[in-house]
């Protein structure tokens, strides 16, 4: 016998037993599905029943309102009659609607028939009488119709609580039926009876003989509608021996309106639907077992080779290079499963690798362009802020000179204000590009921020409230003062222009502690301890788009003129120069917030010098070697020092000026730029000019100087940066003149 046949006998086997137990299951559902057949008769006329209360409740409402109407409160029949009429065409349920004096009479109706009426006989006219507040419920045969209806009458009364007129609906029962069969899909039937037996709504089929306004009275139908007590539905044969099984609705409400609601169905085609549902669940039974079977023995012999296909395809991917590719679940259990989850396990780890390398290698390339970006910007910053040095001088000399004229002195002014402006874009470029040099000193960031406050909300306007928050204990950070105050007020600037109708600015400063989930805004994780310092806005925020771009250079989405792109690059430059990084979070409507964190200090801080004062000094009479390679700045540097009183030696170059020290004994200081070309810098030149000069004095001048620079005695050097003012040079000079020998 072959696997194939054995396989095939076991199936069988297996499927016989639960075939048997599933087909008894069927027999008993359909002994249930007659149960439940029998008592959704009942339930169905409870429902109808519910719903008729719902009517009578919602025309309760109804007379409520129009009890307030003044349209009503007149003698007027013909204008009472046609409000009513309007009021029965929103509501097409009503044969109906009416009002009784308080004699019984009829005043005006609906239809406007204009007859009188005494309606002092009927019983709802009699209880409501009685009643405050509530309605009465009756059905009956209206008068004015002929159609079986439910009169539902309303009090209405005066303030002391006399009758003032009686306000009658007439609710058609015959739509309320039809409705209802055909919610039922035409399943049952439904009698509506009132409490002497008469029909009042008659089923549409079923072979039913008793016409509306006939009577059952007498009835085993109508004995079993009438009993209180009685069960809920009951098997009756009719005139023409057809069985039909009955429930009835036992709300009290409706009852003691004297009406009964009826739901039957032919017993027959009850149990024939019964019948039909077990052979269609039989046949289906039938059918599932042979797919069943099919499908096992289908299985049972395909289903290793498909799983060993779907192994197959996987390596081929991978032999590809496509490391995304996956197994898809489910996985059969077994070693064919837990081969395909090493495999799936494996491409992950890979995919994980690649991505890890494609990381790396974005964030070298970022490096790059970054150091390319910083060379590039180190070498514009020197040769423009010795443009901008003699740009400088010459205005200050042109604003003296031309005193006398204002319109002349005024363009001076402005070439002046318009190089300090370049030099201010210069330092942006170099904080992005971190290339800046700074001065850090040990300080306390909440303090330094106090000293700002005045400053930042004179910058913010009277139309923006400021609030500074400081945690206790703060950690002491190394930070460029001056570069700090200058990156909390670009932030704050930001912060202004996102709130032109104004807001709330918070800026709060606390100790912060980052984990490896912690990330700057290139996504990288810096985890360590912290000062953070954060500027929270309530402007206007910004897309995901423009968060992304927030950080590069010259990115800017105000107008024309209004900023220069670099305030947020700045900001990053220094944060990342100072050794911490940038969190950002902003959304659109609700506001921005920035969050710099600088590095905790681990030892404690060391007293700072205090300064050197920077005022102006009377005229020199020292000799000063000038060296700078700059044509024009030297030229303009040896104008002011000569109109300061000095003596004045100038040299291109740092061996030129060698060559003057080893030739002349009368110089007290070297002034020289930092960066010069021909292989030897300002600190070179410094260290070799102390060597032949031990009590050399030296003042250094730079554009631009990447590298900290020091003196020849291994200290941090005085450096007098590019551009300058002639108050400057001139208070650099005698500060460095004075300075005692080392």
């Amino acid at each position: 016998m072959s696997l194939r046949t054995r396989l095939l006998i076991l199936v069988i086997a297996a499927m016989l037993v639960p075939a048997i137990l599933v087909g008894l299951r069927f027999v008993q559902n359909r002994t249930s599905e007659i149960d439940a057949a029998l008592a959704n008769l009942a339930a169905s006329a409870d429902d109808i029943a519910s719903d008729l209360g719902e009517k009578i409740q919602g025309t309760a409402q109804l007379h409520y309102g129009l009890a307030r109407a003044r349209d009503l409160d007149t003698r007027d029949k013909a204008a009472c009659s046609a409000f009513l009429s309007d009021v029965r065409e929103e509501y097409p349920q009503f044969t109906g609607i009416l009002t009784i004096d308080p004699d019984g009479r009829l005043f005006c109706d609906s239809l406007r028939t204009n007859r009188t009426l005494d309606l002092n006989d009927r019983g709802y006219f009699k209880e409501v009488q009685t009643l405050h507040g509530l309605v009465a419920v009756e059905p009956v045969f209206g008068r004015l119709t002929g159609l079986s209806v439910l009169q539902i009458a309303y009090p209405v009364r005066s303030d002391t609580g006399a009758l003032k007129f009686v306000l009658l609906a007439s609710f058609n029962l015959n739509k309320f039926a039809e409705f209802h069969d055909k919610r039922l899909l035409a399943e049952k039937d439904i009698l509506l009876v009132d409490a002497k037996g008469t029909v009042l709504a008659a089923p549409k089929r079923g072979g039913w003989s008793v016409p509306i306004g006939g009577s059952i009275a007498g009835s085993d139908l109508f004995r079993f509608a009438a009993d209180p007590d009685g069960e809920p539905f009951r098997e009756i044969a009719d005139r023409d021996g057809r069985t039909q099984i009955w429930g009835v609705a036992r709300s009290p409400a409706i009852r003691k309106a004297g009406l009964y609601i009826l739901v039957g169905r032919s017993k027959d085609g009850l149990i024939a639907a019964a019948n039909r549902r077990l052979y269609e669940d039989m046949a289906i039974l039938a059918v599932a077992s042979l797919l069943l079977l099919a499908g096992l023995w289908i299985l049972t012999t395909v289903s290793i080779g498909r799983q060993v296909g779907r192994l197959a395809a996987m390596a081929k991917s991978l032999g590809h290079g496509d490391l995304s590719a996956r197994i898809p679940q489910p996985h059969p259990g077994g070693e064919l499963g837990g081969l395909m989850t090493l495999l799936n396990s494996t491409a992950e780890s890979l995919e994980q690798q690649r991505a890890a390398i494609a990381d790396l290698s974005h964030k070298l390339s970022q490096s790059q362009k970054m150091e390319a970006m910083g060379q590039l910007t180190g070498g514009v910053a020197h040769d423009f802020n010795n443009l901008l040095t003699v740009i400088l001088g010459n205005s200050e000399h042109l604003a003296d000179r031309l005193a006398g004229n204002e319109e002349l002195h005024r363009i001076a002014d402005d070439i002046a204000t318009a190089a300090e402006r370049g030099s201010d874009l210069t330092r942006s470029l170099l904080a992005f590009a971190r290339k800046q040099p700074l001065r850090p000193r040990e300080i306390d960031i909440a303090e330094q921020v106090t000293g700002m406050k005045q400053l930042l909300q004179r910058t913010l306007g009277e139309h923006i409230e400021s609030s500074f928050t400081f945690a206790p204990d703060l950690w002491l950070a190394s930070v460029d003062p001056g570069q700090l105050a200058t990156a909390v007020l670009n932030l704050v600037l930001n912060a202004r222009d996102a709130m032109p109708d104004g807001g709330k600015l918070m800026v709060e400063v606390r100790n912060a502690s980052l984990g490896e989930s912690d990330l700057d805004v290139n996504g990288e994780p810096r985890p360590g301890d912290y000062v953070m310092l954060a500027v929270k806005d309530t402007g206007s925020g910004m897309s995901s788009e423009v968060l992304q771009r927030a950080f590069e250079p010259f990115f800017t989405t105000k107008e024309v003129g209004k900023g220069t792109g670099l305030g947020l690059s700045m900001v990053y430059g220094f944060a990342q120069q100072s050794g911490g990084l940038v969190q950002m979070q902003s959304e659109p409507g609700q506001g921005s917030v920035v969050r710099l964190y600088f590095p905790r200090l681990a030892t404690s801080p060391s007293k700072e010098p205090s300064p050197a004062e920077r005022v102006a000094a009377p005229e020199g009479y020292e000799t000063i070697l000038v060296v700078e390679d700059d044509d024009m700045v030297r030229a303009y540097v040896e104008n002011e020092l000569k109109a300061l009183g000095y003596r004045v030696v100038t040299t291109a170059n740092g061996p030129a000026a060698l060559d003057v020290l080893r030739q002349s004994a009368d110089i007290q200081l070297l002034f020289t730029d930092v960066v010069m070309p021909g292989g030897m810098f300002g600190p070179e030149l410094a260290r070799q000019a102390a060597q032949l000069r031990p009590g050399l004095k030296v003042l250094f001048t730079s554009g631009y100087s990447q590298d900290p620079v020091k003196t020849p005695d291994g200290s941090d050097a005085c450096i007098l940066t590019k551009p300058f003012r002639r108050k400057e040079l001139a208070a650099m000079l005698r500060a460095a003149l004075a300075e005692p020998p080392r």
